[in-house]
């Protein structure tokens, strides 16, 4: 796939328009490339069939001078909780199977009304239930930054960080309930996109908190991610413009975020902060007390996620195809029913709460911005031997994203740069619900500031 691999959308776009490789090429050499990857557990299915017909009808609109949109002819992924027509939906299990899917799910609907064209299905996390990615029905992918030992891709949404890392895929779609989409971009080293809840349909998505849920996107570039957005709301183009770092304003926690960070993480943090107020950027640093009161209603109630999760499976719980499961999604399942009505009415009114205390934080020019992740991608071997490192483990690595889910927040990764082991970091900028669009401006005039050295695993 040298023509394409590691390419993105815009790139892809321009082979098409010049006159270079096809769409149908493109097809081709994803699902060659998805073939001859080493790493088995990436992509679940592929779907050369469908491949090949949605990339015929766009290699002949590019013939004709009329493509749909720029993602016309681009090679997508998804996430195996998205319904695709025809394909059984697993995400990530054995237990379940509710028969070949009658219809795509909306979002697939969107990008194929776009000309993206479909290449298959990606590994996640069973239920989509940890922030690592490890599955023992159809294997952890491996994250290819990995050097010493096989490290963990993040989680839910493994499969899609790995197939961009890997440049397998140009862009793949994820969910993100607790930062399902923004960890795996993080320990990948690519883009991730988490919009606010409702911008984007999930019809058709297998759900895992009717609360929190979003889909999300891990791509290449923050362009890529701008006209992914554009598509799942059923634009044919970007509807912003590219914003400033002038008169940005960087709100920078100083609570929550910070216990436990690598010395690493911390410091290519800092170092993008630098380079943003160079550019312009007043950077803020206080306190958010909403960050304590999440924390604290964690620890007095448990997560909001648990109580939707527990709900929408108790029953498969409560039969023998909680044998066949992952022991730890279980027992996080689990966990939603120590959760009572009065615990869930206060979680519920709490959260409405304190997303009403932070609306005044966001006026068009402010983001808040903290690591991502407090640390690298650890070592799968020893997440699998201890379920007691394997919990502390996957709690630290929510720990940041989630406040956002809680919240509402959009949010944008953004590679910082790489530890001492070559290990990517991240940094994080979120917006208030709905100020999706000023996140994205932001993002792309912020991520040659965030950007470390370039680098690929390639």
């Amino acid at each position: 796939m040298e023509a394409f691999r590691g390419r993105s959308i815009l790139q892809f776009a321009a082979a098409f328009a010049g006159g270079g490789p096809d769409p149908v090429e493109a097809a081709e050499q994803a699902l060659q490339a998805i073939d001859d990857c080493t790493d088995r557990s990436v992509f679940t299915v592929t779907t050369p069939l469908r491949a090949n017909e949605e990339a015929a009808a766009s290699a002949a609109r590019h013939r004709d001078g009329r493509p749909l949109s720029l993602l016309d002819g681009v090679p997508v992924a998804w996430k195996d909780l998205f319904d695709l027509k025809g394909q059984v939906t697993r995400a990530g299990s054995v237990v379940l199977d509710e028969g070949p899917a009658a219809q795509d799910a909306a979002l697939v609907t969107r990008l194929a009304e776009a000309g993206a064209v479909t290449v298959g299905k990606v590994n996640m996390t069973e239920f989509a239930y940890s922030g690592l990615g490890l599955n023992p029905h159809y294997g952890t992918p491996i994250n290819p930054w990995s050097r010493d030992e096989p490290r963990v891709p993040g989680g839910s949404s493994s499969g899609s960080g790995v197939a961009v890392a890997l440049g397998l895929v140009p862009i793949a779609i994820g969910s993100d309930t607790g930062g399902s989409v923004r960890i795996p971009a993080a320990y990948n080293g690519v883009i991730g996109f988490k919009p606010s809840s409702g911008r984007w349909p999930m019809a058709g998505g297998f759900p895992l908190s009717l609360t929190l849920d979003t889909a999300g996107v891990l791509c290449r570039t923050v362009v890529d991610a701008v006209i992914v957005d554009a598509a799942a709301r059923g634009l044919v183009v970007p509807d912003l413009r590219r914003g400033r770092i002038a008169g940005l304003r960087l709100v920078v926690p100083t609570n929550v975020v910070w216990d436990g960070m690598e010395p690493d993480v911390a410091q290519n943090f800092e170092a993008a902060l630098a380079r943003l107020a160079a550019a312009g950027a007043t950077i803020v640093r206080r306190p958010l007390p909403v960050l304590d009161a999440i924390v604290a209603l964690n620890a007095s109630h448990g997560p909001l996620a648990a109580v939707d999760a527990y709900r929408l499976h108790k029953d498969r719980l409560a039969s023998d195809a909680a044998t066949r499961m992952d022991r730890r999604v279980v027992k996080r399942l689990l966990s939603g029913r120590a959760i009572g009505p009065a615990a869930e009415q206060d979680i519920r009114a709490t959260r409405t709460r304190l997303i009403d205390e932070t609306l005044s934080l966001f006026d068009g020019q402010t983001l808040v911005a903290f690591p991502t992740i407090p640390h690298v991608a650890p070592p799968i071997a020893a997440l699998e031997a201890d379920d007691d490192l394997f919990v502390a483990t996957n709690t630290k690595t929510l720990r940041n994203t989630l406040l956002g889910n809680f919240l509402d927040w959009c949010g944008l990764s953004i590679p910082s740069g790489f530890d001492h082991q070559g290990l990517p970091t991240a940094c994080l900028l979120s917006g208030g619900p709905g100020f999706d669009d000023d996140l994205l401006a932001t993002g792309l005039a912020a991520e040659a500031l965030i950007r470390g050295p370039v680098a690929s695993p390639l």
